[in-house]
């Protein structure tokens, strides 16, 4: 009887505090004073339906996801957008003020998912508005209607700043007089075969030591196929030169702090597997000893982000100082900003997850993620409704008890690989089970195809002098042309790759689970 009625009143007195913690906070409200106290709004398991962003119920439908995050002036400023400009109505640029009330600033009907602080000026940019220390607001009219996916610092004015449209458009904007010029058509500048069928789709826009980077991620049933590529990454010195492509797969993301050695990250995927690639270029602190592009290999957790429509915008984003977190093809990873020696530090899988997560920030020592939840898409889904999203908050930590990390993919699909020629690194770090399936799919001769397995597992893929370590050879043949090994419980490495002793076109496939 004691023990019953003494748990009891434990929980009696758990509920009570619970109650007391989630209707009395005590935090500055949006424009009162400290220690003011109010009641919190509803909020389950992190996510508060009162901050939802929603776009009307007709009559166009198409999407409303939440396309840009960033904290501010003690508040979070919120970006809705659809899926191209007009297609619906209700979108937003909202204000979040630390009581979890929310306010438009700004309506539109347009597609946003730019952001930057821009330092000189001591303000923020997010989609189409300028948004200073004391929350005064003014707008860039000719952006009103522009799909902008990304933006970068001006080369060499810290009075204007560059503006990427999904569409290709590459605007130089003047925080003088608001204006914006069209420098370039990127779809013409890159070679985009958009004649042929491809869509454009720019993404993201970084300015690095006197270069300006832009991504986009077309990819679409021919790029798979082989037949074409109409993604691209692509790099821009300033007036006088020439914009150079760097690579014609899909990419999404590309970013970098301005000390740690300036290192340049930018994220894509093609048909065997995601994808990172890293650019050391050193600063006085931190010198680098190999400034070309690394290329390093990542699992997907899910083909249902392949199309170039259904990755909305994987980010890498520091959540808490000096560290990074990047989300690609359905895995959350964890990144160092550094790269010493040109190697890239720290890349390991936290989790797994289905969440659609097109921004996400730290806010007031909250993670939040963005959302793009319920999308009509000009009621080719008949099943939605309305076209609604949601913010959730809790703790960066909290993302190791999500899904377990998994994924698939490699180095080589029906690729043509030359002898002694070694692969991509590709990451095994940080998954239980690991298994390597090997394919010839073709092979001049019938000769055995000795395949070399080498380790990395200091994580510098082979740099700063210290070598790939030989784990095994697999051999395979023309008549003989399928091979698998199971690696040993307890078994890992950072990375991992392989070359053969002869040319063939060869398949090497890793499932992790």
């Amino acid at each position: 009887y004691f023990s019953t009625m003494a748990s009891m009143l434990l929980i009696a007195a758990l509920v009570g505090c619970a109650a007391a913690f989630n209707g009395g906070f005590v935090v500055p409200p949006a424009d009162g004073y400290v220690g003011e106290s109010f009641n919190a709004p509803l909020q389950v398991n992190g996510i508060f339906p009162g901050l939802a962003a929603t776009a009307e119920s007709g009559p166009k439908r198409s999407e409303c996801g939440i396309g840009a995050l960033m904290p501010w002036a003690d508040h979070l400023y919120m970006l809705s957008y659809l899926s191209v400009p007009n297609a619906g109505a209700g979108t937003a640029l909202y204000e979040i003020a630390p009581n979890m009330t929310m306010r438009v600033v700004a309506q539109h009907n347009s597609t946003y998912a730019n952001r930057i602080l821009h330092a000189p000026s001591n303000s923020i940019i997010i989609g189409a508005w300028q948004i200073d220390v004391d929350r005064n607001v003014r707008v860039f009219p000719a952006m009103t209607t522009v799909r902008l996916g990304g933006m970068a610092m001006h080369l060499t004015d810290n009075t204007k700043v560059y503006m990427l449209s999904m569409d290709g458009d590459f605007y130089e904007c003047s925080l003088t007089d608001m204006s914006c010029t069209t420098l370039f058509d990127l779809v013409k500048e890159l070679n985009m075969p958009v004649a042929a069928g491809e869509q454009q789709h720019f993404k993201a826009a970084h300015m690095m030591d006197g270069i300006v980077y832009v991504v986009s991620n077309t990819f679409e049933e021919n790029d798979y196929l082989n037949l074409q590529h109409g993604g691209r990454f692509a790099a821009w010195k300033g007036p006088g030169s020439k914009w150079i492509i760097l690579d014609d797969t899909a990419f999404v993301e590309v970013t970098g702090r301005y000390n740690f050695g300036r290192v340049v990250y930018a994220l894509g995927w093609d048909k065997r597997s995601a994808i990172l690639k890293v650019l050391d270029n050193g600063d006085g602190a931190d010198p680098t000893t190999n400034s070309s592009w690394q290329t390093y290999r990542l699992p997907k957790a899910s083909h249902a982000y392949d199309h170039l429509w259904q990755t909305e915008w994987p980010r890498i984003r520091e959540v808490e100082t000096e560290r990074y977190l990047f989300d690609m093809h359905g895995l959350f990873y964890e990144l160092s900003p550094l790269g010493w020696a040109g190697s890239t530090w720290g890349v390991r899988p936290i989790s797994q997850h289905l969440r659609m997560i097109p921004d996400f920030a730290s806010y007031r020592g909250f993670l939040v993620l963005g959302g793009n939840q319920v999308s009509p898409i000009f009621d080719n889904n008949l099943v939605t409704g309305q076209a609604q999203s949601g913010l959730w908050f809790g703790k960066t930590d909290d993302l190791w008890s999500w899904g377990k990390p998994k994924g698939w993919g490699g180095p080589w699909r029906a690729d043509n690989v030359s002898a002694n020629e070694p692969s991509d690194p590709y990451l095994m770090t940080g998954f239980d089970h690991k298994v390597l399936h090997l394919r010839v799919d073709n092979a001049p001769d019938d000769n055995d195809i000795k395949v070399r397995i080498e380790v990395d597992f200091t994580g510098v893929a082979g740099h700063v002098g210290e070598p790939w370590n030989l784990y095994q050879t697999l051999t395979v043949s023309q008549s003989a042309p399928y091979a698998f090994h199971v690696f040993p419980d307890g078994f890992s490495a950072h990375w991992i790759r392989m070359q053969t002793d002869s040319a063939a076109v060869m398949t090497a496939y890793f499932h992790y689970t």
